[in-house]
């Protein structure tokens, strides 16, 4: 019999990075881009990059259409979310309390990345509770390193 540690490390494939969005000031629009430096506080470029255990924040890009779903939409940009990265393939969940190699960066999934209360502007009425469950998780910078769309997200194996 397996135990749930075995179970909880293996992921079926890689996954990849399908956004990578800025802010280049508090209240401006997010900015996508094809290619980040991941520092040791966050996103090269990122308004918020601090080092710290929430410098990254990722969402699931397969939660997308259920955002969209429960906001009303027929699609929701991911920009529109004030993720720093989307992420598709791999369980984001799955990499809290894990090492991760996201391109040539290395993180550390820290914790449930909650919305904010400009969910309801961005979305409309409702949208705080169309994003709960769905807002994908804050990462800390293990080592810094590039990243661009499409490059793969792996879970480390041997845990930092």
């Amino acid at each position: 019999m397996e135990l749930i540690a075995d179970l909880m490390s293996r992921f079926p494939r890689a996954g990849r990075v399908t956004f990578i969005g800025v802010r280049p000031a508090r209240r401006e629009p997010v900015i996508a881009l094809a290619s980040v430096v991941v520092t040791a506080g966050g996103l090269a470029g990122d308004h918020r990059a601090r080092p710290g255990p929430r410098a990254v924040t990722l969402i699931q890009a397969e939660h997308l259409p259920a955002i969209a779903a429960l906001s009303g939409r027929d699609t929701v940009d991911p920009a529109l979310l004030r993720r720093n990265l989307a992420v598709g393939g791999i369980n984001l969940s799955a990499l809290r309390g894990r090492v991760f190699r996201l391109g040539g960066a290395v993180l550390k999934g820290v914790d449930v990345c909650a919305p904010c209360s400009r969910m309801e502007e961005l979305l409309g009425p409702g949208g705080y509770n169309a994003m709960r469950g769905h807002g994908g998780i804050t990462a800390q910078v293990l080592e810094e390193g590039p990243v661009a769309l499409g490059d793969a997200v792996t879970a480390v194996a041997d845990q930092a």
